[in-house]
């Protein structure tokens, strides 16, 4: 077959060449994979569910049963070109995958994680062994005894790490117990399926002689050692040469995938296979620092996007359903597919148990370890290549490893439901309290590095002087989870095998982690402030909940969510994040406490200010309302702190001149809940110096919009998400971000021109009435207009 054709005007049919046949080929194939992902997207499957469901489709138990579709789009002769490149991809995903894997986190598995691990591979290895039998006497006469134990044996007991990665992020486990133990056991079970597997094919050599087959495997413990001495001092060394925030260069990437491919040619001279070798490389390589993310970079998306998906359509043109004919042969499926199942399930659930682990999460435990994906096709199809597995054998496996794996998610679901989990009602939802002095919980979240001095800022001056409690301050990390096999590889170096964000074992890191770990660390010893440290590893769709639920557990009293927006240099606010937008409105519906918006204009610069030198002017808006209440009460607590003055501006309607447009009539019942609250803080800060109290009569929205302008030069500007009274329907219109409430608009147009950083606050309430939901069900309209 040539590779190019000449052109239909020459009279070439493409199907009949190499090159036009395989990127038809592949585009079938994507549209086939993403179609079925949007599909079963409601479902919550990992995306390599779809990926093997598309390939068995393509191949001949779906549309292959037409003849004539299978010559066309898959001829045989177009199979080795199809082949080889699915294979190259493999190769380079599995170096990829080998990224994953830390060898120092497997160093320091638990106890109880190690022994979960040994248990879940033990077991099912002696039944997958005991099923062997089973498939010798009846489909399998021909294959040779030795090889079909073992790869029966490693076929079910493999635990899919990637695939068991993704799992726990869509159901939100990767920062629960449950999450962080099958985490740890699954790293530890990886590693041992691929010693397994090299075993396998070793002794499914092709040779007589068993002195080959133990020629083979002392070569390739051989070659795994050489590498372990050579491989990271030069990798290391290329790390060094990397520094933070400078492109690789590129010389180092050409010759790391070169060495892949070197190590991929040596295990396939050897024996083993080609993917072998990849993956050993991968593990070596340094995962600090911005070579490894660089390399991940570089490679990921071609890979997992393109090329990825070819070698599941390869291994679906081997599966053939039709080939599972009789009682016999559905029998031995369902046979196999109980033994997976019953073996990593019970193994893990005996040992869980033995350690102390309650009944349901030592379940939830054994059927996440039951997880399978793209390690056991890969163990299936190099058994078919050597002529261990026949079709019959290689299908029933292949629809095990599906159906083991699809079940996964709905089950634990059903076992486990962690959003049922750690639900509690507290007392000090909000900052307006009557106990002043009870302790401040406050869980501020961010995205990036960008924000985290003037967050921290924050926090210094939220702390109040010492008559309180100590501030406890969660410090949460928002990180999106996408498609992308690198956020599995960031889930991995983010839980560092179920320990703290940040910890203290002088790891020399130097990527945005450390710096937003030094930055905290230093706050939280030069000051009576407690950090602690929380991740949301999440969709951006569902990300609202893991901010909600950790806010839930920790007793949170405020949310501080960053705004969608930076500052760009000519001080107009940018887009950072239009998915953020969505988030903070979610959040702002369904929090169970207060929630404050923060819209940072560099509070205090760009770099922490220490307690000794603060010197901040605040100032809080009051119109009237629930949310400016709590902003007024936020600010009183900020003012406590030595170096805070904060001016009180109290909005009230001129009763001799109203000129005001109002659209709303808000609640009048807030009217006496607004008055009592002013006069309690007005005798609470009467011999205070450092807080300004002042009520400003206007007749007209312009008299507002002016006096906000004279206070436009202090730092920090507190007001409330939904303000009510006349003054504040009358504000209330058309607004590029209806969900920051009126004036929170108002102070965002460019028109006004405002340097101070805001910080718009949301009182909690059970449950969201008027404009409060109404504001956050808007969609985004023009902007802001100041009249």
């Amino acid at each position: 077959m040539k590779a190019t054709s000449n052109g239909v005007f020459q009279g070439d049919d493409p199907l009949h060449f190499a090159l036009p046949l395989l990127i038809i080929q592949i585009c079938l194939v994507l549209v086939m994979t993403r179609g079925l992902a949007y599909l079963l997207r409601p479902l919550r499957q990992p995306r390599v569910i779809t990926e093997i469901i598309g390939g068995v489709l393509l191949g001949p138990s779906g549309f292959g049963r037409n003849k004539a579709y299978l010559q066309a789009i898959f001829p045989p002769k177009s199979l080795t070109v199809l082949d080889t490149l699915a294979t190259l991809g493999l190769l380079f995903f599995l170096f990829l995958v080998g990224l994953e894997l830390d060898p120092r986190s497997i160093r320091r598995t638990g106890k109880k994680a190690l022994s979960i691990a040994v248990a879940g591979i033990t077991l099912p290895f002696i039944l997958g062994i005991g099923a062997s039998f089973a498939l010798k006497r009846s489909i399998s006469k021909e294959a040779s005894e030795g090889p079909l134990l073992v790869f029966m044996g490693v076929a079910l007991s493999i635990t899919a790490f990637p695939v068991l990665a993704r799992i726990l992020a869509e159901l939100k486990l990767l920062t629960t117990d449950v999450g962080r133990m099958a985490m740890s056991a699954a790293a530890v079970n990886d590693v041992a399926a691929w010693i397994l597997l090299a075993l396998a094919i070793a002794l499914s050599g092709t040779g007589r002689s068993p002195v080959v087959s133990l020629w083979v495997f002392l070569c390739g413990t051989g070659f795994v050692v050489l590498c372990v001495l050579l491989a990271p001092p030069i990798f290391k060394w290329m790390a060094r040469r990397c520094p933070d925030g400078e492109p690789v260069d590129e010389i180092y990437i050409c010759a790391t995938l070169a060495a892949v491919l070197a190590a991929g040619l040596v295990t396939d001279t050897i024996g083993i296979h080609a993917l072998f070798g990849a993956f050993v490389i991968g593990v070596l390589v340094p995962k600090e620092g911005s070579f490894a993310g660089a390399l991940v970079d570089k490679v990921e998306d071609l890979v997992t996007g393109l090329f990825l998906p070819l070698y599941f359509v390869s291994s679906g043109l081997k599966t053939d359903v039709a080939t599972i004919q009789g009682v016999q042969s559905w029998g031995l499926l369902v046979l196999v597919t109980f033994t997976a199942c019953f073996g990593k399930v019970v193994g893990t659930l005996v040992v869980s148990l033995y350690c102390n682990i309650p009944f349901k999460e030592a379940l939830t435990l054994g059927f996440l370890m039951n997880t399978k994906g793209l390690v056991e096709l890969i163990v299936l199809n190099i058994g078919k290549d050597r002529g261990v597995l026949n079709d019959q054998a290689f299908a029933i496996l292949v629809l095990m490893a599906l159906f083991t794996s699809f079940i996964t998610t709905p089950i634990v679901m059903a076992v486990y439901k962690p959003a049922q989990i750690g639900k509690s009602e507290y007392k000090h939802k909000s900052i307006q309290r009557k106990e002043t002095s009870t302790q401040l919980r406050l869980l501020a979240c961010f995205h990036s590095t960008r924000s985290i001095p003037s967050l921290i800022n924050l926090m210094e001056i939220s702390r109040g002087t010492g008559k309180r409690s100590e501030l406890r301050v969660y410090a949460m990390h928002l990180m999106e989870l996408s498609e992308r096999s690198s956020a599995i590889r960031m889930v991995h170096k983010v839980r560092k095998n179920g320990l703290p964000f940040w910890n203290k074992q002088g790891q020399s890191c130097r990527d945005d982690s450390n710096q937003i770990i030094v930055a905290f660390e230093a706050f939280k010893h030069l000051n009576q402030v407690s950090i602690q440290p929380t991740t949301a590893i999440s969709a951006m769709s569902s990300m609202h909940e893991d901010i909600c639920t950790s806010a839930d557990r920790k007793r949170a009293a405020i949310i501080i969510l960053p705004f969608h927006k930076h500052q760009r240099l000519d001080g107009h606010l940018e887009t950072t994040r239009a998915e953020m937008r969505h988030v903070n409105r979610r959040v702002l519906e369904h929090a169970p406490c207060s929630v404050a918006v923060f819209i940072d204009r560099c509070l205090g610069g760009s770099a922490y200010v220490p307690a000794s030198i603060v010197d901040y002017t605040i100032t809080a808006f009051f119109f009237g309302g629930p949310d400016d209440r709590e902003a007024l009460a936020y600010g009183a607590l900020m003012a406590e702190h030595p170096g805070i003055s904060l001016n009180v501006v109290r909005f009230i309607v001129d009763a001799d001149v109203i000129q005001l447009d109002v659209h709303d009539n808000n609640d009048v019942e807030t009217i006496p809940n607004d008055e009592k609250f002013i006069s309690e803080f007005k005798g609470k800060v009467l011999n205070d110096d450092s807080i300004k109290f002042q009520e400003y009569a206007v007749c007209n929205v312009v008299e507002v919009v002016n006096m906000i302008q004279t206070h436009k030069g202090c730092n920090l500007i507190l007001v409330g998400r939904i303000s009510e009274g006349e003054l504040a329907a009358a504000l209330n219109k058309k607004s590029e971000c209806p969900e920051l409430g009126p004036v929170g608009s108002l102070l965002i147009s460019p028109e006004l021109s405002i340097t101070a950083s805001v910080l718009v606050v949301q009182q909690y309430r059970s449950r969201l009435t008027g404009d409060s939901l109404t504001s956050l069900k808007q969609d985004e309209t023009t902007e802001y207009d100041s009249q």
